[in-house]
């Protein structure tokens, strides 16, 4: 039996509370305990105890993933592999929600390994005794107070914030009934708060109708000083929803306060950096805030336009370009309502050598009068492949004219200084790129590469595979149209069972999408590239369903599996990359990404040495023309 400790990812738990949640680091520990904790409810939870060998925490199965217990694979002292996670900081006790987990059944149950120590470290008695004389004692927690019932503290000022996805804790300020809890710590496992926060965003009434009847929709974005949030109530709350109707306006300040139901979010609907989402109740409360001190306008979280083809189509993204075109005002009319909508067609660009067609609305359409040349910045535009690459600014986001911000500055010096004379590219699709776009390489790339900034670098790159990463190649993804979210399975069956939790829906079967990683070689050198399903379907010859299929014969498929691979090896492509700074752990890196990618066309690459050769000849004629008497 191979040695489990060898295998285990030490100082794990620092890493995932330091830096928040991170598909691609995926650690290794040892399940010391699990245990059934005490529920109001009829749903069954577990309780966990994880170690990295260094420290340990408790942590908690997320309902989905119940079957580990139920189904007898997760047991006391097993090894597996957190494949999904969620950290949490909440009533200043750190938790971790395992969403999913591979048990490594080669390493078997052997004893605890090492003597790990708590993560959080008991209290010292000083801050025992400072929280005594705290005037607010917060409600009580369910589930056995297993998440803990001390409040939050907030920071003082100038205090470095934590990643949002960790959740630090914040102290609380002061209130007219209580403490203010930070939007980011809001999660389904904390019942009892109040926030202050602004309305950064008001899409406009909506009405919906169905076979049980309709009723009207308002959603708001909620912002403070740590995130966001998105908020919605429905008509069928009576007065209440009156009363959210009038009071809340865009730009306004309120205190929030529970019940309130917490939701995933429906990152469809959503761009903001959040997991959830509030759907107002009839008792939950809504006050207008007098002090507005400490409560941010607006927070953006930019998308370059080159970045674009690594979105996934029907997500919405913050982006910043300058105004190139503005189209006329036009009307649609809805297939599904027959109600007839006005459009306009905008063009914008930016330091990323791409432009991109975005389309605004109603209000702002018809009211659209920004000069050409002016810096544009929007919160909330849906991405889409509609011939190529496009925007769609949702009806709950925002477009604000020469934004007083870092980033509309520094793109609008660039515009002055060079940008104004360039030809801008715009999205053409996966695998379309200029014939003319200079090639680096490998050696070129990674040198101008090696002290990258904060901005991405894209680059086209003429390489060979050599290798497919055949571990982890794909995903189970949902088979909602352009939704594409990892499913989780929450049947084995059959019938089997795969939970969405983006759209809210359940499906028999997943599609799976590739999220494959390649070994490229030129004559300079090699480097690894990532890519996603567009790319991988071509480097591989086959969809990823196929290779799943095959993974399913079992020992029978290995030898196709493997010869799927070696045959993806040994092909030459030109690839449309972007180079940007990541960070894994504490360590940044670079990480080179595929954007799109074309097979070797020979024809037009003949076509093209000959004309260097033309050039170069006819430059040596004109060279040696210099000398002659």
């Amino acid at each position: 039996m191979s040695r489990a400790h060898d295998v285990i990812t030490r100082g794990a738990l620092n890493t995932i509370f330091s830096q928040g949640q991170d598909p691609d680091f995926q650690p290794v520990m040892q399940c010391l305990q699990v245990k059934p904790m005490a529920a109001k409810d009829a749903q069954e939870r577990y309780r966990v105890i994880l170690s990295d060998v260094d420290n340990f925490i408790q942590a908690m199965l997320a309902t989905q993933s119940n079957y580990l217990v139920t189904q007898g694979i997760l047991k006391k002292n097993c090894v597996l592999r957190l494949t999904s996670y969620n950290p949490n900081v909440v009533k200043d006790k750190k938790i971790l929600i395992i969403m999913d987990a591979e048990v490594l059944t080669e390493y078997g149950e052997p004893e605890k390994i090492g003597e790990p120590v708590n993560l959080v470290p008991a209290q010292q008695p000083q801050q025992q005794q400072q929280q005594q004389h705290q005037a607010a004692a917060p409600a009580p927690i369910s589930g056995g107070n297993f998440y803990g019932n001390r409040p939050v503290i907030k920071p003082e000022y100038g205090q470095q914030h934590q990643p949002v996805s960790a959740l630090p804790s914040r102290p609380v300020a002061p209130t007219h009934e209580g403490v203010i809890h930070p939007i980011e710590a809001i999660s389904p496992y904390n019942h009892r708060w109040t926030i202050k926060a602004r309305v950064t965003s008001r899409a406009p009434e909506r009405t919906w109708q169905n076979d049980r009847g309709g009723g009207k929709i308002l959603s708001v974005n909620l912002m403070d000083e740590t995130g966001e949030i998105r908020a919605t109530a429905f008509s069928s709350m009576g007065d209440t929803y009156d009363h959210l109707f009038n009071i809340l306006q865009e730009g306004g300040v309120y205190y929030i306060s529970s019940p309130c139901q917490v939701k995933l979010a429906k990152k469809q609907f959503s761009n903001l950096n959040n997991d959830y989402e509030l759907t107002f109740e009839a008792a939950t409360k809504v006050e207008k805030a007098e002090d507005a001190s400490n409560v941010p306008m607006v927070r953006y979280n930019f998308t370059s336009l080159g970045d674009l083809n690594s979105v996934e189509n029907n997500n919405s993204i913050d982006t910043i370009g300058i105004l190139k075109e503005v189209g006329e005002l036009s009307q649609i009319i809805a297939k599904s309502t027959q109600k007839t909508y006005d459009k306009r067609d905008l063009t914008i660009a930016d330091q990323s050598g791409f432009q991109v067609r975005l389309t605004v609305w109603g209000n702002t359409a018809q009211s659209f009068d920004a000069p050409i040349d002016s810096v544009l910045a929007f919160k909330g535009a849906k991405v889409s492949d509609y011939n190529g690459k496009s925007l769609s600014l949702l009806s709950s986001g925002s477009m604000t004219v020469d934004p007083d911000i870092d980033e509309a500055h520094k793109l609008k010096g660039w515009y002055d200084a060079q940008g104004r004379g360039e030809t801008f590219t715009s999205h053409a699709g996966t695998g379309t790129m200029s014939r003319n776009d200079p090639f680096k390489t490998i050696e070129q790339v990674q040198a101008e590469t090696g002290d990258l900034g904060d901005q991405p670098v894209y680059f086209t790159l003429k390489a060979t595979v050599t290798i497919a990463h055949s571990k982890n190649p794909y995903y189970p993804a949902c088979p909602t149209d352009r939704c594409n979210k990892k499913v989780i399975q929450t049947e084995v069956g059959p019938p089997a069972e795969w939970r969405c939790e983006s759209c809210d829906k359940s499906f028999p079967a997943p599609v799976y999408r590739y999220i494959l990683t390649i070994y490229v070689l030129d004559h300079t050198g090699p480097m690894w590239l990532s890519t996603f399903d567009e790319a991988g379907r071509v480097i591989m010859g086959r969809p990823a369903e196929e290779l799943e299929q095959i993974k399913e014969l079992g020992e029978e498929g290995d030898a196709q599996l493997n010869q799927a691979f070696q045959d993806a090896a040994g092909k030459t492509y030109i690839f449309r990359c972007r180079a940007k700074m990541d960070t894994f752990g504490d360590t940044p890196r670079v990480k080179y990404s595929v954007l799109s990618l074309t097979p070797m066309n020979y024809t037009a690459e003949i076509s093209k040495l000959t004309d260097l050769m033309k050039e170069y000849t006819l430059q040596n004629q004109q060279n040696d023309s210099l000398f002659v008497q």
